[in-house]
């Protein structure tokens, strides 16, 4: 019985031993290996690994290598003009080199931000001073990136950190600030408004005094044809009118006795005083036309 129980003991031991013989390093953690508070490996790869079981002979350490994020507070920084802006920022980072980031802020995280969060406000205080409200707002958000990276990438990295991205989100103005910016900008677009309009005005001037000329002489050719076109027409009737005439004079001349009466008493109160010996009075009489 006294032999089962050292045995189950031995057993029990055994197992304890072979469990803290053993840890895991996961994909998304770095780890380093001490043996009597020094540092002896940090090169661990994800998988299974050994170590010994005592504690003060070996133990091992395990950090975040995800991804982790920086959130500043809201800082206010000088821009060339010499006015404040309010400037709200994130940073992107993960554990680079494990040793290192362990000798320089102990493998914490927290002092880890302290630290790059300082590397990054000097940084954007030194590009901010640089620049004005206008292109801070505008254009040279993308370049201030770019720029802060290849800063900070070197003093990070003394840091054990690799910096992944650094990101600007709002810039705001001070309210005092903020209403003589807006009234600048106001005016700025008012001017260009009211540039736009002239040139607008100017171009409708030119257009309209185009078509006006285009409409005259339009109007001016139209005329012309239409002269053209009456005097061509003129000339056939005449020459109409004398073959007629020649073909038969007797009646042609009855004819146009006979419009200049209806003509002449269109309506039944017109009146004409002439000598009834008149030639106009030609075809009244009953005298029979000469052959």
């Amino acid at each position: 019985m006294a032999q089962s129980k050292v045995t189950l003991w031995v057993l029990v031991l055994l197992l304890i031993l072979g469990y803290g013989s053993v840890f895991t390093v996961h994909e998304t953690e770095r780890a380093i290996k001490f043996r009597f508070g020094e540092i002896i490996r940090y090169d661990y790869k994800p998988g299974l690994h050994f170590k010994v079981p005592v504690p003060v002979w070996n133990s091992v350490k395990k950090f975040d290598a995800r991804i982790l994020t920086l959130d500043s507070k809201p800082e206010r920084f000088l821009t060339s003009e010499k006015k404040n802006v309010i400037v709200d920022s994130f940073v992107k980072w993960r554990i680079k080199d494990v040793k290192e980031f362990y000798i320089t802020v102990g493998g914490d995280p927290r002092q880890a931000n302290v630290r790059l969060d300082q590397i990054i406000k000097d940084e954007l205080r030194s590009e901010f001073g640089k620049r004005t409200i206008r292109q801070l707002v505008s254009t040279d958000r993308e370049a201030i990136r770019g720029l802060l990276l290849k800063a900070t990438q070197p003093i990070a990295e003394k840091l054990g950190i690799e910096i992944i991205d650094i990101r600007i989100k709002r810039i705001d103005l001070p309210p005092r600030v903020s209403s003589s910016v807006y009234e600048r900008m106001r005016s700025e677009r008012a001017r260009v408004a009211k540039e736009f309009r002239s040139q607008g005005m100017e171009a409708a001037e030119r257009i309209k005094a185009d078509a006006d000329r285009q409409r005259e002489v339009i109007v001016a050719e139209a005329r012309r044809d239409a002269e053209k076109i009456r005097g061509e027409g003129d000339a056939v009737s005449s020459d109409i009118y004398a073959k007629a005439y020649g073909k038969n004079k007797e009646f042609f001349s009855f004819y146009r006795s006979l419009n200049a009466y209806q003509h002449t008493f269109a309506s039944e109160g017109d009146l004409i005083v002439l000598d009834p010996t008149s030639d106009f009075f030609r075809y009244f009489k009953h005298e029979q036309p000469s052959r």
